[in-house]
């Protein structure tokens, strides 16, 4: 479960960069996936860690 909502983040992260919604964010976030779980519990915490750092930063910059 946990994995679905951090590829689901990082497939959003990919088409905000891009400015578009589509197919390519959900097929990067769906490959995420695999890899993490691949990866075991350290793959999780490195996705997960990455989108929070993205969501922070983001904030940091909307509050700027």
């Amino acid at each position: 479960m946990f994995g679905k909502i951090i590829g689901a983040l990082v497939g959003a992260e990919v088409e905000r960069k891009r400015r578009q919604s589509g197919l390519k964010g959900a097929v990067i976030g769906a490959m995420a996936v695999g890899l993490m779980r691949r990866m075991g519990p350290l793959g999780l915490v490195v996705g997960g860690a990455w989108a929070a750092k993205k969501m922070i930063d983001r904030r940091k910059d909307d509050a700027a």
